[in-house]
């Protein structure tokens, strides 16, 4: 009888391939939640084998496992590569969750353990040297460790307890941190030493009213407008440009004749030879700035705030 009362249950997990869930919900592990959202994110089961440095077929195996624990298939396999399945779109964005919470827990319990201990990310071009080395004189018993970081990474660094405190240029997603300004700098031009407008004592924004300016693939919409000057201050929308992925590919499209580039001053030095700077009138400067959770009151990142505002100001 107790074997009649299971087979609605057995044929429907037959015909579907999975098995149903029963009971309270499973425990899951976290490396199988990782190596689903490599394969989510890759799209294919090789290259997330090779992200992740294992096997295909046990990263196969760990999916599968996954599935079974969650009673659900998550990702279909196709010519083209993996696809993701309803309950596997589903699934994404609360493992991505799930992987920052467990990454939150565990930098948090580290700081707790390891009060004595503080990282301070940089952006490119940025020099953190001189505050770093105060705050190692005044805090000889801290562990004071530096990341460098991409111009996207500075809220997920310190949201995610990567970074303790962040010195970056503004535009970035500020929600959850405090910011203050350290000191500004001018926008510029960066074209082409042959440009018509190489020499220039200055230029203006009619100046390059239709240069195509490079556009970062996926970035926050604030920073592209704010580095392609977007829109213009008569609400015109600045020209179309060339999708790039990293900085030495704008460059590389600036040096082609293909586009010119607004940048910070402080970011333009050591800029390759076939390349020049205008000054650019008419438009607010860049702001350096210091970045830190909001509500963190420890003591090394209170001391570092104190170092960088008195020796990174300009």
């Amino acid at each position: 009888m107790a074997f009649r009362r299971q087979l609605p249950r057995l044929r429907r997990e037959y015909a579907s391939g999975m098995p149903e869930p029963a009971g309270p919900a499973p425990d899951l592990d976290l490396r199988l939640v990782r190596d689903f959202t490599a394969v989510a994110e890759h799209r294919h089961f090789g290259r997330a084998a090779e992200a992740l440095r294992v096997a295909q077929p046990s990263l196969s195996q760990q999916i599968r496992s996954l599935e079974r624990r969650l009673g659900a298939r998550l990702l279909d396999r196709t010519p083209r590569g993996t696809r993701l399945t309803e309950a596997g779109e589903v699934f994404l964005p609360l493992a991505t969750a799930l992987l920052r919470s467990a990454a939150q827990a565990t930098a948090r319990t580290r700081a707790a353990a390891e009060p004595d201990r503080v990282t301070v990310g940089v952006l490119s071009h940025l020099i953190i040297t001189p505050a770093v080395c105060e705050l190692r004189r005044r805090h000889p018993e801290a562990e004071v460790a530096t990341v460098h970081l991409r111009w996207d990474d500075v809220s997920p660094a310190l949201l995610d307890h990567c970074a303790d405190a962040v010195v970056a240029r503004l535009p970035f997603p500020t929600a959850g941190l405090h910011v203050t300004v350290l000191y500004s700098e001018p926008r510029v031009l960066v074209v082409p030493r042959d440009h018509r407008l190489a020499g220039r004592e200055s230029a203006t924004l009619d100046d390059i009213a239709d240069e195509p300016l490079p556009r970062m693939r996926d970035p926050d919409p604030v920073w592209n407008a704010y580095w392609r000057v977007d829109p213009r201050p008569d609400g015109r929308p600045a020209p179309g440009g060339p999708l790039v992925e990293a900085m030495e590919d704008k460059l590389e499209h600036v040096a082609a004749g293909e586009a010119v580039a607004v940048m910070a001053a402080g970011a333009t030095a050591g800029l390759r030879p076939d390349l020049t700077v205008v000054p650019l009138e008419g438009v607010e400067p860049s702001h350096v700035v210091l970045a830190t959770r909001a509500g963190d009151r420890g003591r090394l990142v209170t001391a570092f705030a104190a170092c960088a505002g008195e020796l990174l100001g300009g």
